[in-house]
């Protein structure tokens, strides 16, 4: 999941927590997340990462047979005897013209940048701005 969609979660992880368990799964080590996670200031968010050779990520459609990666958001459920069952996912694309709009409903930059009057144009976030 993009860094800025993970940023506004952090922000609002102690809201979604007191009713929905709540993770970031990344295809990275423990250690570089953990770097990142620091560097970010996520101190809110469990991050988890998958272990190597694993194919949760290309399971639920976050990356592609070539190993390149995509932001995906997943929903599970578990039943009361403990079965877990994929409830939804979804991708940013919606369409192979329309890139960065499926799961937009999530970060409140995109939604705010939408609210003025020149929208959110070709903008999109990076890691780093120039100051």
């Amino acid at each position: 999941m993009c860094t800025m969609f993970i940023d506004g979660l952090d922000g609002v992880a102690h809201h979604i927590t007191q009713n929905a368990d709540l993770a970031i799964v990344a295809a990275s080590s423990p250690e570089a997340l953990r770097e990142h996670a620091r560097k970010r200031g996520w101190d809110k968010l469990r991050l988890l990462t998958t272990p190597p050779g694993s194919t949760f990520k290309y399971d639920m459609g976050g990356e592609d047979e070539q190993g390149v990666q995509d932001s995906t958001i997943s929903v599970f459920s578990m039943e009361p005897t403990g079965t877990i069952r994929h409830f939804y996912t979804a991708h940013p694309s919606m369409a192979p013209d329309i890139r960065e709009r499926g799961i937009d409903l999530l970060c409140a930059v995109y939604n705010v940048l939408d609210l003025t009057p020149k929208g959110r144009g070709d903008w999109y976030a990076q890691l780093e701005y120039a100051r």
